[in-house]
């Protein structure tokens, strides 16, 4: 990809004056690529749909440039901006029916009545919503509103899709079957679109990238792999994965030619000085205090290791949850198999090197990733 559709040049936004209301958004920098799906991730209130909302000019921009299509947009009105939305509260015309509420665009745009008929039924067949296009939105189903919502959307030819939580109502089966269809629809033409979600699920299965945001602020914006293999810091690194990474205090220390990871409860992780490279090395004993996480599916049970006491172990059908006391805290192990463990049963995991992230305690920031520098 070389051709940028839109780009955010450290867009702020506050409620209430600039400098002295709620900061929602804080200069946002990021650029989507002609034909990329881009999913904007985070928690309610951390600034990703009044970033979408900006960009769709529902909300004004308190500072900052917003580029769309090779035109700068930020003063523009919604109508001038060749944006098609799915909003989260669907915003279906009440008095037409659900086949007008997703023909409007094209009808608006004169196209023949064929068509708009056989592209209003492509759309309607892959979102399954083809048994209600005669009926009217009061009538149907949240769901069903939110699907003709989405179909009104994405029918439409514009520069940018925007896709406020377009699935949120959907009963999950569903959800994983339109997921792929609705990547599939948006590649195969070429749309690019932004989505708005909380469900990391939905922004892995979609998203060429992610933009993983917290307090208004952009935490990492990158491929769906590299967040959950090379998080840029201790937030994104929690906040992506499920389970959640398990953190620990450490300080970390060179000792008898060995690299020493010390944790709470005088738990000691040692590791041969070639396992990392120099690079790394040299930064974890410059940081000295740290934290370390480990992915739940990356600890593993050995005949070696450090201790630990299980506190709970759940089967979820396909897989193994195993809480443990260990280091002053909890981990958590996921096993494929079944796993026979009772409350309080000793277990000794280990966790190897390639398979540790590396925090500085001061700032959150990333310091290794495996044998791999961060950065």
């Amino acid at each position: 990809m070389s051709e940028a559709m839109l780009r955010l040049d450290a867009v702020d936004k506050f409620y209430g004056p600039i400098d002295e209301g709620v900061h929602a958004v804080r200069a946002v920098s990021m650029t989507v690529e002609k034909g990329e799906i881009i999913a904007l991730l985070g928690s309610s209130g951390c600034g990703k749909t009044s970033t979408l909302r900006m960009v769709a000019g529902f909300e004004a921009v308190s500072r900052g440039r917003i580029h769309l299509a090779g035109r700068e947009v930020q003063s523009l009105a919604p109508v001038r901006r060749n944006v098609a939305m799915a909003f989260e509260g669907y915003s279906l015309y009440p008095t037409v029916s659900v086949r007008d509420n997703i023909a409007f665009a094209l009808k608006a745009a004169r196209l023949a009545e064929a068509e708009v008929a056989r592209r209003v039924g492509a759309v309607a067949e892959m979102l399954e919503i083809t048994d209600i296009l005669d009926r009217f939105p009061h009538s149907i189903s949240g769901g069903q509103q939110q699907r003709a919502s989405l179909a009104r959307a994405l029918i439409r030819k514009a520069d940018l899709h925007l896709l406020d939580e377009p699935m949120g109502q959907l009963e999950p089966q569903l959800r994983t079957l339109l997921r792929g269809r609705i990547k599939h629809f948006i590649k195969e033409r070429g749309l690019t679109a932004i989505l708005v979600t909380h469900d990391q699920t939905e922004a892995n299965a979609l998203a060429d990238r992610i933009a993983v945001m917290e307090g208004g602020v952009l935490q990492q914006y990158a491929s769906p792999a590299e967040i959950k293999e090379r998080p840029a810091n201790l937030f994104t690194g929690t906040f992506v994965g499920e389970p959640p990474m398990n953190v620990f205090p450490a300080s970390v220390a060179e000792a008898g030619g060995r690299l020493h990871i010390d944790l709470q409860g005088g738990l000691d992780l040692v590791y041969d000085l070639a396992d990392f490279a120099a690079p790394v090395r040299e930064r974890m004993l410059a940081a000295r205090d740290v934290v370390i996480g480990v992915r739940p599916h990356a600890v593993r049970r050995a005949a070696t290791g450090a201790p630990a006491t299980v506190v709970a172990n759940q089967w979820l059908g396909d897989q193994s949850h195993i809480a443990a006391r260990f280091a002053g805290g909890a981990i958590v192990l996921v096993e494929h198999d079944r796993a026979a463990l009772a409350e309080g049963a000793p277990i000794t995991v280990a966790i190897r090197p390639e398979d540790l992230h590396l925090f500085d305690a001061a700032t959150g920031q990333a310091i290794s990733h495996g044998q791999a520098l961060a950065g």
